[in-house]
Protein backbone atom coordinates (compact mmCIF):
# COMPACT_ATOMS: atom_id res chain seq x y z
CA UNK A 1 0.00 0.00 0.00
CA UNK A 2 2.05 2.92 -1.32
CA UNK A 3 5.18 1.48 0.29
CA UNK A 4 3.87 2.17 3.80
CA UNK A 5 4.49 -0.74 6.11
CA UNK A 6 3.38 -1.38 9.66
CA UNK A 7 6.40 0.38 11.30
CA UNK A 8 5.87 3.54 9.26
CA UNK A 9 2.17 3.53 10.03
CA UNK A 10 2.86 3.21 13.75
CA UNK A 11 5.30 6.13 13.64
CA UNK A 12 2.70 8.31 11.90
CA UNK A 13 0.01 7.35 14.43
CA UNK A 14 2.34 8.11 17.37
CA UNK A 15 3.17 11.53 15.90
CA UNK A 16 -0.54 12.28 15.44
CA UNK A 17 -1.21 11.20 19.01
CA UNK A 18 1.55 13.49 20.31
CA UNK A 19 0.37 16.48 18.27
CA UNK A 20 -3.35 16.28 18.94
CA UNK A 21 -3.52 14.34 22.20
CA UNK A 22 -5.74 11.45 23.10
CA UNK A 23 -8.72 13.67 23.93
CA UNK A 24 -8.97 15.25 20.47
CA UNK A 25 -8.63 12.07 18.40
CA UNK A 26 -12.33 11.06 18.62
CA UNK A 27 -13.39 14.57 17.59
CA UNK A 28 -11.00 14.56 14.65
CA UNK A 29 -12.17 11.10 13.57
CA UNK A 30 -15.81 12.18 13.80
CA UNK A 31 -15.16 15.31 11.76
CA UNK A 32 -13.34 13.33 9.07
CA UNK A 33 -16.16 10.77 9.00
CA UNK A 34 -18.81 13.47 8.62
CA UNK A 35 -16.80 15.09 5.86
CA UNK A 36 -16.50 11.83 3.94
CA UNK A 37 -20.21 11.14 4.44
CA UNK A 38 -21.18 14.59 3.13
CA UNK A 39 -18.81 14.22 0.18
CA UNK A 40 -20.33 10.85 -0.79
CA UNK A 41 -23.83 12.29 -0.40
CA UNK A 42 -22.97 15.26 -2.62
CA UNK A 43 -21.47 13.06 -5.32
CA UNK A 44 -24.49 10.74 -5.36
CA UNK A 45 -27.12 13.48 -5.55
CA UNK A 46 -28.55 14.45 -8.89
CA UNK A 47 -27.33 17.63 -10.53
CA UNK A 48 -30.82 19.05 -10.85
CA UNK A 49 -31.43 22.50 -9.45
CA UNK A 50 -34.71 23.37 -7.76
CA UNK A 51 -36.01 26.42 -9.60
CA UNK A 52 -39.44 26.64 -7.99
CA UNK A 53 -40.37 30.05 -6.70
CA UNK A 54 -41.30 29.65 -3.04
CA UNK A 55 -41.03 33.32 -2.09
CA UNK A 56 -44.08 35.10 -0.76
CA UNK A 57 -44.96 38.60 -1.83
CA UNK A 58 -45.12 41.17 0.94
CA UNK A 59 -47.71 43.79 0.20
CA UNK A 60 -47.04 47.35 1.41
CA UNK A 61 -49.42 48.75 3.99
Amino acid sequence: MFGIGMPELLVVLVIILIIFGAGKLPEIGGAIGKGIKNFKKATNESDEIDVTNNTKKIEPK
